[in-house]
């Protein structure tokens, strides 16, 4: 096994319990800002929170559509058209690129692809799996303010023969997000704050005038999903792959049909690299100081020329930025879009202009910027198999260790962030939209992840500092692991690493 995968498999026992957690695992670190209880979303589910009641609000039978029927509906055409083309297109290239290697359905195939079956069957619909509050992007819609996303995970409806206890859940999550404010609503932000973090008090969030009594179906805004299109065993070529597929369709009220769009920041590497003149204008653009410092912060909207409508984001990658795809492409490797060069004097003109940057010091954080605002590079970081939120499997009778963690270290990491712009907007303070690299959380002055894995405890990202100290990178200096611990690197190359008990 490579070191990149013994880490990987290290923390996946930290997620499911192996070891023990410390401090932040002591409290739900996602209350008032995420609904992740099994009971809760049971009965929302069987409710108006029904995949099918959601797309049809005047649907009103017991028994929910299957997923035959939700896709033979007019307005989810085009998703599954897109997502078949986008299976075309990925057997067409591991044929072209891996001719050696068969690729098709079933355990037969060296690249085992999702059966499409399933995900158009009449066996199968789509389970809500959790409620998450992402009022932090109220930056990109302040109208609106922001976004509520019911997550549903696509689920066999009927138990696999002859085994009790296999969950009935596939490799697919499917992400409805709704605006949190919808048009003609007068209610404020801040009061939608208030009702989001009044849970944490005690309240609940299906109750009259609670969180979710503003959400219905004219607040649609998309359909985000998220498929494990294809697994590659271990092999003598290779240790194991998933692959999953990436996908955005935003709701069109008037043609009444959810259409295939451009993905949030999701470079479009190979157009890029392809077209001289589309790269001088993708580099000049993030290189002028007010875009880079909004890169900086987390909070940069790259204009939709110059992005993908779709994304295949592989598992597992280790910690080396060469490892990561499809983004650091663009600044490592011939025809590069960004050279060292162009970052070092972006930085140096962003400093004179008195622009005060947060995470990006070197080559090295814009690289590692570059790839975390995506969608893709986004979840390959601290997800749990290519998901940042598989949620909890309440339908499994006797749930396994991997089915009761709901989301990923990257997730629960972020909600102190989360929570804190919540707070502001409900104080009626101006939030702080910023937000750290997806490896290490930000704080915002909290104690409350020190010594956890999310942090600075046993199995988190660190950076392995070297000597002279003049050597370290500025962008990474500060990822320390807790006292006891020290950081072990995840190859020779590479500084980033994780925290482990120092060896004697």
């Amino acid at each position: 096994m490579s070191l990149a995968l013994r880490f990987l498999a290290i923390l996946l026992a930290v997620l499911c319990g192996a070891w023990p957690a410390k401090a932040a695992q002591d409290t739900a670190l996602e209350r008032g800002t995420a609904i992740t209880d099994p009971a809760t979303l049971r009965e929302l589910d069987g409710g108006r929170f029904r995949f099918d009641r959601m797309l049809l609000p005047e649907w009103s039978a017991d028994s929910p559509l299957t997923n035959a029927a939700v896709f033979a509906l007019p307005s989810m055409a085009p998703v599954r058209q897109a997502i078949d083309a986008e299976f075309y297109r990925y057997v067409a290239r591991h044929a072209a690129t891996l001719p050696k290697e068969t690729i098709g359905v079933g355990t037969g195939f060296d690249f085992q692809l999702f059966d499409r079956a399933l995900l158009y069957s009449q066996e199968t619909r789509f389970v809500l799996a959790g409620i998450v509050n992402r009022m932090d992007r109220t930056y990109l819609a302040e109208a609106s303010c922001g976004e509520i996303r019911l997550i549903y995970r696509l689920t066999r409806i009927h138990k696999v023969a002859g085994d009790d206890t296999a969950s009935p859940r596939l490799p697919m999550t499917l992400n409805l997000v709704l605006r949190a404010r919808g048009q003609g609503d007068v209610i404020t932000c801040a009061e939608i704050a208030r009702r989001w973090l009044a849970i944490s008090g005690g309240g609940t969030s299906s109750e009259k005038n609670g969180p979710l009594d503003l959400i219905r179906h004219d607040n649609i805004d998309r359909i985000e999903t998220n498929l494990q299109i294809a697994h590659a065993p271990k092999s003598e070529v290779r240790d194991f792959r998933t692959d999953y597929l990436m996908k955005v369709f935003r709701y069109d009220g008037q043609a009444g049909v959810f259409a295939e769009v451009p993905m949030e920041n999701q470079i479009d590497r190979a157009r890029l690299l392809a077209d001289d003149g589309l790269k001088r204008e993708f580099r000049a653009w993030l290189l002028d100081p007010a875009n880079l410092a909004a890169f900086d912060r987390g909070i940069a909207l790259i204009p939709e020329k110059f992005l993908a409508s779709g994304a295949i984001a592989p598992t597992p990658v280790g910690f080396d930025p060469s490892e990561l795809e499809p983004e650091f492409g663009l600044v490592r490797g011939e025809g590069a879009v960004f050279s060292e060069t162009d970052v070092v004097t972006a930085l140096k003109k962003a400093a004179e202009a008195g622009v005060k940057l947060q995470n990006i010091r070197s080559p090295a954080g814009f690289e590692r910027r570059l790839n975390d605002v995506t969608c893709a590079g986004c979840h390959q970081t601290r997800g749990i198999g290519g998901f940042h939120f598989p949620g909890v499997d309440w339908m499994a009778e006797k749930p396994s260790n991997t089915t009761v963690v709901p989301a990923s270290p990257h997730f629960f990491g972020d909600q102190l962030r989360r929570r804190n712009i919540l707070t502001s907007l409900r104080d009626g303070r101006s939030p702080d939209y910023s937000r750290g690299f997806s490896s290490r959380p930000q704080l915002r002055g909290s104690t409350e992840l020190a010594g956890s894995n999310y942090n600075d405890g046993w199995g988190a990202h660190c950076y392995v500092r070297g000597k002279p100290a003049a050597g370290n990178d500025a962008s990474f200096r500060g990822w320390a692991c807790a006292e006891g611990l020290s950081c072990q690197a995840a190859g020779k190359v590479s500084r980033i690493g994780m925290c482990f008990v120092k060896s004697r």
